[in-house]
């Protein structure tokens, strides 16, 4: 899979931009705040409806416009198919594939897979579990049609129940009816916790080996499911914790606070929560092995290479692990934001394409300029 143009219209710095991106390596060049990182949000919310930031279509729109437009170009198997999105500042995003409208945000996962990967996904590890679910969500939407509705039909009653517990300090009549709101929540929590233990399993069936590569051959890593509640223990659970959930007015126990953990084991025996007591050092290699499992599970299962999106990450990374991904994503369609080009040029890595970001401008740029 590749992607062959993108083109956008009033999207965040942008009034217009057109790129036709080679099927190896491209680089966008080009100093902070130019909006190197905007166009590879764009491609992102091309793939999954959602940018990487978490932004609201409202902020993504270019200052006094009321709308703006992405149209992508990808190739797979030698058929072309483009992907047009409409963004409104009021209303909901327009979608079409192959100027057909689509009603739902679900029937466009699975045409285009990307990795995204950034300097804040090096902080994954240390920082909060709502950034670790994010991931495993943000992963799972791409390649699970069923888990997005699980999700968006779980999150939306998490947020009516919340909003019925905020409720009853005024209503208290109303108490009895949260019985409907819990048995959704297991409905569909238990789906989700189902299908996490699953692909925590896939990342690791794959990732020790690749962090046996970058921590060479020094550690062994495995990644551990933390979810807040079992399905067995669920229905129990939440009826124990309803007392609490009214006087916190909110939801304590379901899949919304899973988290999980990485244990690395030393050639000495040890066994460490890098979490808690890892150094900055492992905790970046082994969220860099996390990054690289994600490449090869987006393999296994579409039996397609995702497009990789590398946003300014080189600069965050010692020469070791720069060699270690550089030398891990060939034949792979690879688009990457950059201030400098010294890592590139210095026959350390094949360049097929650099395009020259300046204010929202994009132009090709020749090494030999």
């Amino acid at each position: 899979m590749i992607i062959k143009s993108l083109e956008i219209s009033n999207y965040r710095n942008y009034e217009y931009a057109c790129i036709n991106f080679d099927k190896g390596t491209n680089i966008l060049y080009g100093d902070n705040a130019q909006g190197k990182t905007n166009i590879l949000e764009a491609i992102y919310l091309s793939a999954t409806t959602k940018s990487h930031k978490s932004a609201k279509d409202s902020e993504i729109i270019r200052f006094n416009n009321d709308e703006a437009h992405i149209r992508t170009l990808i190739e797979k198997d030698g058929i072309d198919t483009k992907i047009d999105m409409h963004l409104r500042k009021k209303g909901s995003k327009g979608i079409a594939i192959d100027q057909t409208r689509i009603n739902k945000a679900a029937d466009l996962l699975g045409i285009l897979n990307v990795c995204f990967f950034s300097p804040e996904d090096l902080s994954i590890i240390k920082n909060g579990p709502a950034e670790r679910r994010r991931f495993i969500d943000m992963e799972l939407c791409q390649l699970d049609k069923f888990y997005i509705y699980n999700l968006n039909n779980y999150n939306k009653i998490i947020n009516q129940r919340n909003k019925l517990l905020k409720n009853l300090k005024f209503n208290p009549e109303l108490k009895d009816t949260l019985n409907i709101w819990d048995n959704q929540i297991i409905s569909y929590g238990s789906k989700i916790i189902e299908r996490r233990e699953q692909f925590i399993s896939q990342i690791n069936s794959i990732i020790n080996d690749i962090h046996k590569g970058l921590s060479g051959e020094k550690e062994d890593l495995k990644i551990q499911y933390m979810p807040c509640v079992s399905i067995e223990d669920f229905e129990k659970e939440l009826n124990m914790s309803r007392e609490k959930d009214i006087r916190l007015k909110m939801t304590t126990v379901g899949p919304h606070r899973d988290d999980i953990s990485f244990i690395i084991n030393d050639k000495q025996g040890r066994s460490i929560d890098i979490r808690k007591f890892g150094s900055q050092g492992q905790q970046r290699t082994a969220a860099l092995s996390l990054k690289l499992t994600e490449i090869e599970i987006v393999k296994k299962i579409t039996n397609d290479t995702p497009v990789l999106l590398l946003d300014d990450v080189l600069s965050e990374l010692d020469s070791k692990r720069q060699n270690y991904l550089l030398n891990n994503i060939k034949n792979i369609q690879t688009i990457v934001t950059c201030t400098g080009l010294d890592e590139f040029v210095n026959n350390r890595f094949e360049i097929n394409k650099i395009f020259k970001v300046t204010e929202g401008s994009i132009d090709q740029y020749k090494l030999e300029e």
